[in-house]
């Protein structure tokens, strides 16, 4: 259930983005050979990509834009709205939406990091219907003048190791997954999924057991983001 959204956004790929033609003039706007896909090819959202299409996005080329201006988006988990714990004691909590700035903040610093950015912003919520569809994301991104969409989702558990006489052992499990959208072309040229742990026991500073739960859950999404914050990185600097 946990990449239910994530494959729904992947599938509105297909469907989601205006049609157009390939360039064939040989005089795109970040290169020069015939084969290099600067448009979308993809059918309107009431139609699946056409067989003619499917051929030439697979034998087309693709690169980035030299310079990016790139909008990122949360895509949220749902099902844990089903989880008393989440729903009750962390989403409607200042620690919930202080961690979700941190996320947001550290994806940033890696993305500042290339000289090719030249700026990142947020998508804002009231730009957006629910649930979001690559149709949405994109028409947003286009308002505002972005070149590339990234999206990502985060998913994680808390398991607990029960001792005698000592602290209890907890471990968070968590995984990001990330996509980066072309908002011309509708391409997603890069994605990243990154699962972490990250092991500890309850500490002075924290009030209660959820206070614990919530910093180590914390921890391993921070080391997800890393992970893929430098995979990005490295992806845009060598396309």
């Amino acid at each position: 259930m946990k990449n239910k959204i994530i494959y729904f956004l992947l599938a509105g790929l297909l469907v989601s983005c205006g049609a157009s033609q390939l360039s064939t003039t040989g005089n795109s706007v970040y290169g020069n050979k015939d084969t290099l896909i600067t448009q979308s090819l993809f059918a309107d959202k009431n139609s699946n990509i056409s067989e003619d299409n499917i051929q030439k996005i697979l034998a087309g080329k693709y690169l980035l834009p030299p310079n990016l201006r790139i909008a990122i988006i949360k895509i949220e988990n749902n099902t844990k709205k089903n989880n008393y714990y989440y729903y009750n004691n962390y989403h409607t909590d200042e620690g919930y939406l202080r961690n979700q700035q941190a996320y947001i903040d550290l994806l940033t610093k890696y993305l500042k990091q290339t000289s090719r950015v030249e700026r990142v912003s947020l998508i804002p919520d009231m730009l957006l219907s629910k649930p979001e569809t690559y149709t949405t994301i994109r028409e947003a991104a286009v308002r505002m003048q972005a070149d590339i969409v990234i999206i990502y989702f985060i998913s994680s558990d808390i398991y607990t190791k029960f001792k005698f006489l000592s602290k209890d052992d907890i471990k968070a499990f968590a995984t990001t997954q990330l996509i980066m959208l072309d908002v011309r072309t509708g391409l997603v040229p890069f994605t990243a999924i990154s699962t972490k742990d990250f092991m500890s026991q309850k500490k002075t500073e924290d009030m209660d057991n959820t206070d614990t739960k919530n910093r180590i859950q914390h921890e391993a999404i921070l080391l997800t983001i890393n992970e893929i914050g430098t995979k990005i990185v490295d992806f845009i600097n060598k396309n």
